[in-house]
């Protein structure tokens, strides 16, 4: 059996020998589709949460929305499939990947992935964040935004749209690409020997990269203050946690489908159950 067929269940297991480039090549551009339909389907959600913004972005380019959209889908596709390669690539030789995907696209037997686990950890770990973030309330600046005023069945239904956002494309960034980058990384600086700390080190950092990535969409809401920094990056550091711990131990599918999952309690179930 192909190694990349099972999941990665030992970082420091000997690499095989890389696939052929065209496998990879496949899966990327399958990835870069996918990020391109996920770039279209967070539009609602920005303009919901960001309107300000996403009219500024616009005018400053001079294109109406169908055009604006098109650009965005067609960047999110070029770079997403670039990153994806990138990261497939870098990844065979530190023991990360896509190993479901690749072994379907292949045609080969497909190991076993823990999707419900994967699906229990990506509920649990946005649970975790809805329990925590009121610790942070009493120390909050006022918001600089007024909250939008759509109902709860609309932000509901932008959330579920923008959850393929967060499953796709910041997996593919984060995770394919990121952890796999620094794995690969400390694996080169290690006289290419392979240990289970590199992958650790690879997932804490992406993990806290996540968290300060989700900045600027705090900013449009709140003011920068330090209380804000350390909210948006360690609430979404834990998640973070979580979506790497799946894909250095069973690949980017079930990281992906925990992240997913994460999402439409955040931004799905919450605002529905608040309302």
């Amino acid at each position: 059996m192909n190694p990349y067929d099972t999941p990665t269940a030992s970082f420091e297991a000997q690499a095989p020998a890389k696939p052929p480039l065209r496998e990879d090549l496949k899966l990327a551009a399958w990835f870069g589709l996918a990020a391109a339909l996920a770039a279209l389907a967070l539009f609602p959600y920005l303009q919901l949460t960001m309107p300000d913004a996403f009219a500024k972005a616009q005018a400053q380019l001079h294109v109406p929305l169908a055009a604006l959209l098109a650009l965005q889908s067609v960047q999110a596709f070029a770079v997403l499939a670039l990153l994806s390669f990138i990261g497939l690539r870098l990844g065979h030789s530190v023991g990360l990947g896509a190993p479901w995907l690749s072994a379907l696209l292949a045609g080969r037997p497909r190991a076993a992935q823990p999707w419900l686990l994967a699906i229990a950890c990506g509920v649990a770990a946005a649970v975790a964040v809805l329990l925590l973030d009121p610790l942070f309330a009493p120390y909050m600046p006022k918001p600089v935004h007024a909250a939008p005023g759509a109902s709860a069945q609309v932000h509901a239904f932008a959330g579920f749209l923008a959850s393929f956002y967060g499953g796709i494309v910041e997996e593919l960034e984060l995770r394919l690409f990121f952890v796999t980058l620094i794995a690969w990384l400390l694996y080169l600086v290690s006289g290419r020997q392979r240990h289970s700390w590199q992958a650790l080190t690879a997932v804490v950092v992406a993990a806290i990269a996540f968290g300060a990535g989700h900045l600027p969409a705090a900013a449009q809401v709140w003011p920068l203050d330090a209380v804000v920094v350390v909210r948006t990056v360690l609430l979404n550091a834990i998640a973070g946690l979580v979506f790497g711990w799946f894909y250095v131990r069973n690949g980017l599918e079930s990281a992906m489908l925990s992240h997913f999952c994460a999402d439409l309690v955040l931004h799905v179930a919450a605002p529905l159950a608040m309302a």
